[in-house]
Order: C-alpha cells, then structure tokens, then sequence
C-alpha cells in the first residue's frame, strides 16, 4: 500500500467514525450519560470516582479485602483454583451493575472499547508483564449467542487484545454444553453445571500463558472449569481478568 492510499485509508474512518458519533454518540459506560467533546471515556462526574479494585485485593482471585492484614479471600483460603491468578478491574458495587447490565443485556457493545481502555489504565503493566500468548474470552453456547447477538466477554477481549498488541482467539474453544444461568446457583452447582461445558476444537493447544476474559468474576468456577479445560489441552499457566468482581 503506498502513502497516499495510507493516507486516503486513515482519511475515510476518521470520516467513517465522526458521522457514526453524531449518528450514535458516544456514551458513558458507567452512567450512560452522552460525553462532552473533552470527556473520551467516561464523564468527567464518574471520571472523579471510579470504583477500581485497589488494594488491599485477594492475591489470587483478586476480589477486593477490607483487612490490609489478609493476602487470601475466605473462599481462596479454602479452595483451589485451576488459574494461576485472576484480576478485575472494578468492584461490582451499584453503578457498575448497572453498567455491566446495560453492556450484557441492553446492546451496548461499544462499552467494550472503553472497559478496555479502563483495563490498560489499571492492569496494562500487569498484564504486559505475564506476556500471554493469547487472550480467550469465555464462549456463549450457541443458542445464547443467538438470543443476545453478541458475546460482551468476546467484545471486550477483541478491545483488549487491540490495545496492547496481543493475539485474540476466538476459535480455540466452544460452550459444547447448554448450561443454566450462574447468577443463582450456588458454588458447588456452578461447578456441577460447567461440567464438561467448555471443549478445545484443536487436538494440540500449543500456548504456553493463556489470558481468560470475562465481565465479572463471582465465584471463579466458570474460569475453574475453562481453565482445566486449557491445562489439560496443554496450556502451561491460565490468568484471568475481568470488568467487575465483588468485594470478599
């Protein structure tokens, strides 16, 4: 490509995004206001206040501890998690349900560019220390990404990866298995209904750090079960990081 189609290219998606803004302009991930031309993420009001996981935080699942004295949350203390280490951006507290909600279920898929861009701010080092090989998001069955039209935890890997220059893989792994909604069941029948749920589409993964991707961390059982399902394909170490976790 010479200069000038470079130059004619990086002409048309400036135009391409400028009339896309005053078509949908952009928005707020946390409060869903429109942004002011100097806000580029988020608002200047939720700018001033975000809820980043700051420490004290587990060192393993990374939710956010009251008592700068622990090192472990309760449920790390006395479980064993298939990941190396997890991390997550904000604390699961009012607004970012509301944010995460909107982002997941009310069609929000431009969040994931801006929930990236919060995720270099926070965890880039982090991140760019592990050095992964790639970065996978947790997979929708099939009849779920039909119902929603899109996998949030897919957009917001595509972004990340993006941004800091890594490889995003989509087409390592599938939800061979239907399961019930997380969100009410308790941690042994989380694990009970992930059973068997993930499934690796090549017979030899040939990834030393895997990345796992996903909006919020709860109890840890669906990064368990993909996790184990990436070790036994061959993956030497498993990390995660997420939007949102709650506080221990």
């Amino acid at each position: 490509m010479s200069r000038w189609q470079s130059d004619m290219q990086k002409r048309i998606c400036a135009a391409v995004s400028f009339m896309l803004d005053l078509i949908f302009p952009p928005r707020c991930p946390v409060c869903d206001g429109l942004l002011k031309k100097r806000e580029q993420i988020v608002c200047s009001r939720c700018e001033k206040n975000l809820p980043y996981v700051m420490e004290p935080y587990c060192m393993k699942c990374g939710k956010a501890l009251e008592d700068e004295g622990d090192d472990l949350c309760p449920d790390c203390r006395r479980i064993t998690h298939d990941f190396v280490r997890c991390r997550s951006v904000f604390v699961y507290e009012d607004r970012m349900k509301s944010a995460m909600y909107r982002f997941k279920y009310g069609g929000r898929k431009e969040y994931a560019k801006a929930f990236a861009d919060l995720t270099v701010r926070h965890l880039g080092d982090w991140i760019r220390q592990i050095g992964p090989d790639a970065v996978i998001s947790v997979p929708l069955h099939k009849s779920r990404m039909r119902k929603r039209g899109y996998n949030q935890a897919g957009l917001f890997a595509k972004a990340l990866s993006e941004r800091l220059g890594l490889v995003c893989r989509e087409d390592l792994v599938i939800r061979s298995k239907k399961t019930l909604p997380q969100k009410n069941l308790s941690r042994s029948e989380r694990q009970k209904n992930l059973k068997k749920a993930f499934k690796i589409r090549q017979n030899d993964v040939k990834l030393g750090t895997v990345l796992l991707i996903d909006d919020i961390y709860t109890t840890g059982s669906t990064m368990d079960a993909l996790a184990q399902t990436f070790s036994e394909a061959g993956a030497k170490s498993v990390y995660c990081v997420t939007i949102c976790t709650g506080k221990a």
